[in-house]
């Protein structure tokens, strides 16, 4: 029956609905929810934004394995409203202070068909959109329940533009595709993967969340979901002639979606909505969606700004194997070193004395402990042992040298996939950081699942990751994964969870093709819906910096790659290029140096996605403000209003700008810095080239750093 067309109330108005009797409304602000029951007890929600439909009805429910479908049958026997308006602080975030508001309704559901099963229905209406969860509460009958399918869909009523990557139970590392709901398929999934293949997404029609659609007459959409705990990500199963998407859990190894034990709530599913972009990005809700810090003191929790030899590896000057085979060995029974093994104790020190000179807290180091000679994609385990230095990597030298320029060292545990061999060790692994003075950990999972069969967006993985936020909290350290899931505002309730990979970040201009200008556009509307990413900007060398493909270049300009320090949030930021590359431009470094990755306030100044971002920030516990603009690949003016600023008060603005003949392709190392006087009732127009962008720091104006500058016209 799951595939039996739906089409309760299809024929109703809004206000003949609302007079059903199983039906009920919600209203806030310009946003109504409307849920209800078919003749045969089938339950349905729609959502409007200024009374007009933007998700028609659609179905709720579920098949559950061996026993009857809840997708009808159902009876309403009570329903609660209640309103909230409150306030409160994330440890780390955008803003200071963040409102969460919303008129909550929970539908109490019996089914009436044996084995009687009881279902609640939570939605809560904010002013930007809808969040909604299932409730199995406690049961008369059954306490377990195996999840077949979620039957929840997203019925959009047209043909919308949509942007999205295919759905992949391994990866959220692709290429966005800009087309119409209609043009989804297997033909352009190909085309978006360009160097990763589709791997494990037998769905043809599948595409992942967060999802971004924009309707013909502007108005924004977008998918998500909030708070994914103890169940399976959820992808969109794609109707393309129906212009319909509905819940596609992610399978375990034995084909199951989902294991519930009564009483138990699923994650919550987000339509954020809106008729300016602008307010998109500005949205809180899924980050309300979640619930509180389960840490009670945060003290020990800290943003950060890093550097590292990664990127040295990524581009072929050095390795993160020791050796060039892990059976190489010397006469005497030693591996024999390759020469090129970057994570030495001398070269480490290197960056550790860039990062004391510059000001940067971190150092990353990659490739320290053995086993990477042998590590990618062989489903075997223990591939690593997170304590066992390579010969070259003095540890204790490392972390004396460390501590005396005050400069924290974060450490790197590369699981190969093997989850359980990462979970027997994990306490070995957080003492020895623990030992070693290390506050916070990179881990990684490159390659296939081991428990097998497992996927990196199955219920197994992500409860795997909850247990390693968990563990990092319990020994103070602070988390950056890479290769998860998705985020879905866990920050909230895991503030020592910092940042996530889980898209496509920098590293593909060095391995692969790269990613084209408009990804850095697209990406605040999709990937970062959910979280903060590593996404690793300020590469200050973009032609002829990869060793094995000389002609590879980077798809940005270099005031780009400094104006995403703002535009790409995220309280742990990487400056990604190699020391000498930066000491070639110390005066565009000046931005890395002076940005800051934690904020008071964040002013939305313009946005559409794949095409423009500009955003404006206030330093926590500072009167700067730092303004990031970037566009596509095409050129154009930003108009950046400096109404935020307090009003008489003067400012000294400086400027990161491409210069006249700046180009991604064909000059993209060309910028200009400027400084002038600015105020609160000036406009900055930043033109940007072809794939470029604008940095600009705002601080009060003094004697010494206003001397001789020129108001801004």
């Amino acid at each position: 029956m799951k595939h039996i067309f739906f089409c309760f109330f299809v024929l109703l108005s809004l206000q003949a609905m609302a007079q059903e009797k199983n039906s009920i409304a919600v209203t806030m602000n310009r946003v109504t929810l409307q849920f209800a029951l078919d003749d045969e007890g089938a339950p349905g929600y729609a959502v409007y934004f200024d009374k007009k439909p933007f998700i028609t009805p659609s179905r709720l429910g579920f098949v559950l394995k061996d026993a009857a479908p809840l997708e009808n049958g159902f009876e309403i026997t009570g329903s609660d409203k209640r309103a909230v308006d409150e306030t409160w602080k994330p440890v780390l975030g955008e803003v200071s202070t963040i409102r969460n508001h919303y008129e909550e309704l929970t539908v109490h559901l019996r089914q009436k068909n044996s084995p009687n099963i009881l279902l609640n229905i939570i939605f809560r209406v904010f002013e930007d959109g809808v969040g909604f969860r299932y409730e199995f509460p406690k049961q008369p009958n059954l306490k377990y329940f195996i999840i077949s399918d979620e039957l929840t869909q997203f019925n959009f009523g047209g043909d919308h533009k949509v942007f999205w990557i295919p759905g992949d139970y391994d990866s959220n590392e692709y290429l966005y595709t800009v087309s119409k709901i209609s043009e989804i398929d297997n033909t352009a999934m190909v085309k978006s993967s360009t160097d990763i293949a589709v791997r494990d997404a037998p769905d043809k029609y599948a595409v992942q969340t967060p999802l971004m659609l924009k309707t013909a007459d502007g108005l924004y959409i977008n998918i998500h979901e909030a708070g994914l705990v103890n169940y399976s990500s959820m992808q969109l199963h794609v109707n393309t002639a129906t212009y319909s998407m509905s819940a596609s859990l992610v399978p375990d190894a034995v084909g199951n979606k989902g294991y519930l034990h009564a009483p138990a709530k699923t994650p919550w599913r987000t339509i954020i909505v809106s008729d300016k972009a602008t307010d998109i990005l500005a949205s809180k809700m899924i980050l309300n969606l979640n619930d509180p810090s389960v840490i009670t003191n945060t003290s020990w929790i800290h943003p950060m700004k890093f550097v590292g030899v990664w990127w040295e590896m990524q581009t072929g000057k050095s390795t993160w194997n020791y050796s060039d085979f892990a059976d190489s060995l010397s006469a005497e029974g030693k591996p024999i070193p390759n020469g090129k093994h970057g994570a030495n104790t001398a070269n480490v020190k290197r960056y550790i004395d860039f990062a004391a000179k510059n000001g940067i807290q971190g150092v990353l180091v990659e490739g320290w402990n053995t086993g990477w000679e042998d590590w990618f994609g062989n489903w075997k385990e223990p591939v690593f042992d997170f304590v066992t230095p390579y010969p070259d990597f003095d540890i204790s030298e490392i972390t004396r040298y460390a501590a005396s320029k005050g400069v924290k060292m974060i450490m790197h545990n590369e699981t190969s996939g093997s989850a359980t061999n990462y979970e027997r060790q994990m306490d070995t692994a957080f003492r020895f950081m623990n030992n070693h003075g290390y506050t916070s950990v990179k881990t990684g999972y490159v390659g296939k699942i081991i428990p097998r069969g497992e996927h990196h967006d199955g219920q197994w993985m992500v409860e795997h990751y909850l247990r390693v936020a968990e563990k990092a909290a319990q020994y103070h350290v602070m988390l950056d994964a890479h290769e998860p899931v998705r985020p879905t505002g866990l920050q909230r309730t895991y503030p020592n969870w910092l940042a996530c990979e889980a898209g496509r970040g920098n590293e593909y201009n060095a391995f692969s093709t790269g990613s084209p200008p408009a990804h850095e556009t697209i990406m605040p509307f999709t990937r970062f819906m959910g979280g903060p990413m590593d996404y690793t900007p300020g590469i200050f060398k973009l032609r002829n910096y990869v060793g094995y493909a000389p002609t590879r270049q980077m798809h940005t300009t270099l005031a780009k790659q400094l104006a995403l320090y703002v535009t790409i949030y995220s309280p742990l930021q990487m400056a990604a290029d190699l020391p000498e590359n930066y000491e070639a431009h110390m005066d565009a470094f000046q931005f890395i140096k002076d940005v800051p990755v934690d904020w008071d306030n964040t002013k939305i100044i313009e946005a559409e996605p794949g095409e423009y971002i500009t955003i404006a920030r206030e330093e926590k516990g500072a009167p700067n403000w730092f303004v990031g603009a970037i566009t596509n690949e095409n050129s154009r003016t930003g108009n950046v209003p400096l109404s935020f600023l307090d009003n008489g008060k003067k400012y000294v603005a400086t400027i990161y700008s491409d210069a006249a003949n700046a180009d991604w392709k064909t000059n993209p190392e060309a910028y200009i810095i400027q400084q002038f006087i600015v105020y609160s009732n000036t406009t900055l127009k930043l033109i940007l080239a072809p794939g470029g962008g604008a940095a600009v720091s705002i601080k009060p104006a003094t004697e010494s750093n206003s001397k001789g500058l020129q108001g801004y016209k």
